[in-house]
């Protein structure tokens, strides 16, 4: 039999997929990640904007077009928000964001299998992401997520550093839905990262918020053998006064502060990070800001987005600006985004950096260097190696190389 696990949303649903196809296959199912021919679907959903909503609730209609009288499972947090939505369209299970592994024991119920729970996730990528929280206490007043994935919880760092060791990816990613926050049994995320020293892989954090940089972090990250040097930080506005009104807890200026310590200890570290446009009540002055800390921080990469009002929220209650004004502002920051990649990636042309191979992709194999230039390699090398490359020229979106 043959089952397809389909994942929208974040890297944390890419990571409970991959545990729900390896507890399929441990079951005896064919699996594959994609929308194809099956005998049974897992849909896994998200609810981050009302456009990620709706393509969930229309994953039920898609997966029906390749097999009519297949079983479909749902689970996530389009699900966790509206669980009536899919039970009406007559799928087999609905559950949410927070039971994942309820999955597998009604699949194993429906088919008469031995329930085995979630196994750590398969890996299907030389990048191996690892789990080490769940939850968020923040409740940004434009979030929905704190609602639908509940309070923090984080796993236990002997059980991280067992998942790690057993992985044979070169590289490891440490997500979850607000890692910054880790924490177990009085340890925090910089002690996690003590415990991962000897680890003999390329660590990379996922996204991370403004209280987690600090001296003591940065100088932990240093100590790692081979730390990847990106730094997903949040931002979401330019603006301390939009930021205010978000419920972030930072200003403009602190933000910035945390990027110079950020250099301070890693001068060469890609900055990414995430920009909403069109906040509610974002003034043209507060636009120009996000629109300025954009050089002001040397982001080497900009993830733009429109504003969703998300019912539920206490934005959801503010007033809206006219989408018309969304689209432009959006528009200028994806320019911007796109200026700022273009010039981080050509302070790196003719430097020598390392990269691990991936896949490949026409005539070049394609990876990532640990600060997270996209690389396009024409010699042939083998995927998950790592190599020493000297950059030539911006393609793309990375920049041509060749090995040393």
């Amino acid at each position: 039999m043959k089952a397809a696990v389909f994942t929208l949303g974040c890297k944390v649903n890419e990571v409970e997929s991959a545990s729900i196809i390896a507890s399929l296959e441990n079951m005896g199912f064919e699996t594959s990640d994609k929308l194809c021919p099956a005998d049974i679907y897992v849909l896994n959903t998200c609810a981050v904007t009302r456009e990620a909503e709706k393509k969930s609730r229309q994953l039920v209609a898609r997966a029906r077009k390749f097999n009519p009288e297949a079983e479909i499972f749902v689970c996530g947090c389009a699900s966790e928000k509206d669980r009536a939505a899919y039970e009406e369209k007559g799928v087999a299970f609905v559950c949410g964001a927070r039971k994942k592994e309820e999955i597998i024991s009604a699949v194993a119920q429906k088919f008469g299998f031995a329930d085995c729970g979630l196994l750590f996730p398969k890996q299907t990528k030389t990048r191996a992401f690892i789990k080490i929280q769940d939850g968020c206490n923040n409740f940004c007043s434009y979030c929905i997520i704190p609602y639908l994935r509940g309070r923090e919880a984080s796993r236990k760092i002997g059980d991280i550093c067992g998942e790690t060791e057993k992985t044979d990816s070169p590289e490891i990613v440490l997500n979850g839905i607000n890692i910054s926050s880790y924490g177990y049994d009085g340890l925090c995320l910089t002690d996690l990262i003590k415990a991962l020293k000897n680890v003999k892989k390329r660590v990379r954090l996922g996204s991370l918020e403004c209280n987690i940089i600090t001296e003591e972090f940065l100088s932990a990250l240093k100590e790692l053998p081979d730390f990847a040097e990106q730094f997903h930080l949040s931002l979401q506005s330019g603006s301390s006064a939009v930021l205010k009104a978000m419920n972030r807890h930072y200003t403009r200026e602190e933000y910035l502060e945390k990027c110079a310590l950020i250099y301070k200890y890693f001068p060469d570290a890609a900055i990414t990070t995430d920009i909403i446009a069109g906040f509610c009540a974002e003034t043209e002055k507060d636009f120009e800001e996000s629109l300025s800390i954009i050089k002001e921080a040397g982001f080497a990469r900009v993830h733009a987005f429109a504003f969703s009002p998300r019912e539920g929220t206490a934005a959801f209650r503010m007033k809206d600006i006219p989408p018309a004004v969304k689209s432009e502002r959006l528009h200028a920051l994806l320019k911007a985004g796109e200026e700022a990649s273009a010039r981080y990636i050509r302070g790196f042309i003719g430097k020598t950096l390392e990269f691990i191979a991936e896949e490949k992709e026409g005539a070049y194999w394609t990876g990532y260097t640990g600060n997270y230039i996209k690389i396009y390699l024409p010699d042939g090398v083998a995927a998950g190696g790592k190599y020493k490359i000297v950059l030539l020229e911006s393609y793309g979106d990375g920049a041509l190389a060749r090995l040393v």
